[in-house]
């Protein structure tokens, strides 16, 4: 076991976090005892494990006194992804995730995945993003979408998403064609007014600089300068799913998202979206993030939903062992009716 005393002289607040949750993070993640006692922070741990710590100290301090400022939830992020491989660096981590701006908010990658998504918009033409709910796939692609556009890299932004229900019947819609589909593309339309004035999201979508269409309106369109979204990619077929990817144009970039544990398609359609990965695992330029549960960036208790369910999907795959095998009689092959 090995010891180490860091003096901490500035910034305890947002280290230890509210009631110590950063501290938490640091000695659940590291298998570390951490004990804070005046303006000195005392760790316990194997050689190690200690020395890591140390070092995720010393770049937190060296940061402050470059006069970067942490909110606590900043913290937590930054010490859950720092903590979980060895091989980030605090500092660079910090570094690499500076705000970004898109449209009128600064938009910050929280977790290692989201930076890596972030890269992976910079250098790919086509990009999935793959994993659970709340883990900022849609909306991080919104606003690199928004900031692409503003930065005249794209001529237009189109968002598109499959109209599937949501194992509800949501029957007879009244009104116009576009009416009828706006209730299942409120979720893009929530990120573009969280991200630009309303004013201007009004204004994008009459005169075309901004589409929001169901997938069903891509087919027979080509999109060059484009900067184009599928959200809710799971629910695509996979002749819709082929459909949507071969509309890249010239000077276009493609972002697929989805959560392969929330299809709403009919008994017997397969995802497009599952069928994608298999089939362009090995396409050149075409690139998968997928993201878990540790990427979440909604309410703590999000996190803890989408690992219960995780452990109870695959206790409900089990298989069952037969009264025969429970008895260490073999397996039983009597023909059943």
């Amino acid at each position: 076991m090995a010891k180490a005393s860091i003096v901490v002289s500035q910034g305890i607040q947002a280290l230890v976090g509210t009631r110590d949750e950063n501290l938490r993070i640091l000695e659940r993640s590291l298998g570390i005892a951490a004990h804070l006692s005046a303006e000195c922070l005392e760790v316990e741990g194997e050689e190690e494990q200690v020395r890591r710590a140390d070092d995720i100290i010393a770049d937190y301090l060296t940061l402050l006194s470059e006069g970067h400022r942490f909110s606590n939830g900043d913290m937590r992020d930054f010490l859950r992804v720092a903590t979980s491989d060895p091989e980030i660096s605090f500092k660079s981590l910090v570094t690499n995730s500076r705000q970004r701006m898109c449209g009128r908010k600064f938009v910050t990658p929280r977790s290692l995945n989201q930076l890596r998504y972030f890269d992976a918009m910079n250098r790919s033409d086509m990009l999935f993003g793959i994993g659970p709910a709340g883990t900022g796939k849609t909306y991080l692609a919104v606003a690199y979408a928004i900031s692409h556009l503003l930065a005249k890299q794209a001529r237009r932004i189109v968002l598109a998403r499959p109209a599937v229900e949501a194992g509800e019947r949501l029957g007879f819609l009244p009104g116009t064609l576009q009416q009828k589909v706006d209730p299942y593309l409120r979720p893009l339309y929530d990120a573009l007014h969280d991200l630009l004035e309303a004013e201007r999201v009004e204004r994008c979508l009459a005169n075309g600089t901004i589409e929001v269409a169901p997938l069903a309106f891509m087919r027979g369109r080509s999109l060059n300068e484009s900067f184009i979204i599928l959200d809710e990619a799971q629910n695509a077929t996979a002749e819709q799913m082929k459909m949507f990817i071969t509309r890249l144009g010239f000077g276009s970039k493609a972002v697929i998202t989805g959560d392969v544990t929330q299809i709403d398609l009919p008994p017997g359609k397969r995802s497009g979206l599952i069928e994608a990965v298999d089939v362009l695992a090995d396409v050149e330029g075409v690139q998968f993030i997928h993201f878990n549960e540790k990427d979440v960036v909604r309410h703590g208790l999000v996190q803890r939903i989408i690992r219960a369910y995780d452990r109870y999907n695959s206790r409900q795959f089990r298989p069952v062992p037969t009264l025969r095998e429970r008895h260490g009689r073999g397996p039983d092959l009597t023909p059943r009716p």
